[in-house]
């Protein structure tokens, strides 16, 4: 069973803009999955669905075979979200966000505590637990909501464009730490972004999403193949006319 099943999604703004037609793909437990895309080419509409914040008019979306409009709880239950804006509380520390969300999901204290330990530790940010987030800088920012995300156990890990605004050897520790959370601990990953450096062609697989429409799916080298490309950069040329990204 997938972890994050897509299938033949659709949305149209008010305003009469097609963000999606028909989108369809699949990602597996374990999986590190890019959605590659130029900007305006529908990923934020398709977090926005795939987090209930939006709800489909057509198609359907299903964390762990619990369909997001008909069983949102369960679904969302298995799901842990970076948005690209931050959404931690600034003049909290780092251990009260992070306890404020794991009661939001009914973990008792000690656990909780627990949890928070582990996972900051993994991201090299314990020692820092007590400092207010206002004194972090964009990096462990992110570590903060990653750990945050983590803190349920969540099957699904959505991540929208996480390192904007980061520096080179912040994002790539960011990419590793994830990449290492699919290897290790079998989370499924969708990880949005227009940044072709932050894909990894031996093991990652690839959504090329343009103008609302998957372009191509798959391991980057059989994505590759299919477009008679080389590199990824070369693919997303193809598929988007060479577009931006």
């Amino acid at each position: 069973m997938d972890a994050l099943s897509v299938d033949s999604l659709g949305y149209t703004y008010a305003s009469g803009r097609k963000a999606l037609d028909g989108v369809s793909f699949g990602v597996a437990p374990g999986q590190f999955t890019a959605l590659l895309g130029p900007n305006g080419a529908g990923k934020s509409t398709l977090f926005a669905l795939a987090t209930g914040l939006l709800s489909p008019q057509a198609g359907r979306i299903r964390v762990h075979g619990h369909d997001l409009a008909r069983t949102p709880g369960p679904a969302l239950a298995r799901l842990g979200v970076v948005f690209q804006q931050p959404t931690l509380d600034l003049d909290l520390s780092v251990a009260q966000n992070l306890r404020y969300f794991a009661a939001l999901h009914g973990i008792p204290r000690r656990e909780a505590d627990r949890r928070i330990e582990v996972e900051l530790t993994r991201l090299d940010l314990f020692g820092r637990r007590d400092e207010k987030v206002r004194a972090l800088n964009g990096g462990h920012r992110r570590r903060a909501e990653i750990a945050r995300a983590l803190l349920h156990r969540p099957a699904l890990l959505l991540l929208d464009e996480p390192t904007v605004g980061l520096d080179l050897p912040t994002r790539r520790k960011l990419i590793e730490h994830v990449h290492a959370l699919c290897a290790q601990d079998g989370i499924a990953v969708l990880w949005a972004t227009h940044l072709i450096e932050e894909i990894d062609a031996g093991t990652d697989r690839v959504v090329v999403l343009h103008r609302g429409t998957v372009r191509a799916a798959g391991p980057v080298a059989e994505v590759n193949r299919a477009t008679g490309a080389a590199t990824v950069t070369e693919t997303f040329d193809r598929l988007t006319g060479g577009a931006a990204a």
